[in-house]
């Protein structure tokens, strides 16, 4: 398993090792010790699939309040997403800075997203599954989104020109700096 820091305090790029022959491959997704030998010991508690039919559909940008905030673990098991943590914690010096990278079936590659970040992902193909864990179960009361366009974050999504396609409460989401993320950054 190769883990790579992804220049936000705590979300990462883990990459797990592929074995393959003639039929195909095995790889383990996830293992509760070498995630612990890479200094990731987390408590995951629910699994839950994602399906988006068509390119350029995005989700995001997501995050649950305390004390139901989640960190998460993202894989795509079919098509292609690019995917996206922004630092929602209040003092932080990167507060409202993102990372992002493109995680993909064939690459196998996951993005860490822990607790203090939104998170979103932008469809690259159709047909996209994305399966993730989690460490709180989902709480409607404390469910909350930010803008995917916020202009005073700036993520730079791969659209090429297209209108993403959104939910009724993604439309509806507020600027970051006009949502109470329950967040402080402790340093």
């Amino acid at each position: 398993m190769n883990v790579r820091d992804l220049g936000l305090d705590g979300v990462k790029e883990i990459v797990p090792a592929r074995y393959g022959d003639a039929r195909g491959y095995f790889s383990e997704t996830y293992n509760h010790k070498r995630f612990v030998d890479a200094g990731i010991e987390l408590d995951w508690i629910q699994d839950n699939h994602s399906f988006s039919a068509e390119k350029h559909v995005l989700r995001g940008l997501h995050f649950q309040t305390p004390p139901f905030a989640q960190d998460k673990l993202v894989r795509v098991v079919t098509g292609a997403v690019f995917d996206v943590a922004v630092d929602i914690r209040k003092g932080s010096p990167n507060f409202g800075r993102w990372t992002g990278v493109t995680l993909t079936a064939e690459a196998g590659n996951q993005i860490l997203v822990p607790k203090g970040f939104a998170h979103g992902f932008l469809t690259l193909t159709p047909d996209v599954h994305v399966i993730y864990k989690v460490t709180a179960p989902y709480a409607p009361d404390n469910d909350r989104s930010i803008r995917y366009d916020d202009a005073d974050i700036g993520i730079e999504w791969p659209l090429d020109g297209a209108v993403p396609q959104l939910s009724q409460k993604d439309e509806q989401a507020g600027s970051l700096q006009d949502t109470d993320t329950g967040f402080v950054y402790q340093g």
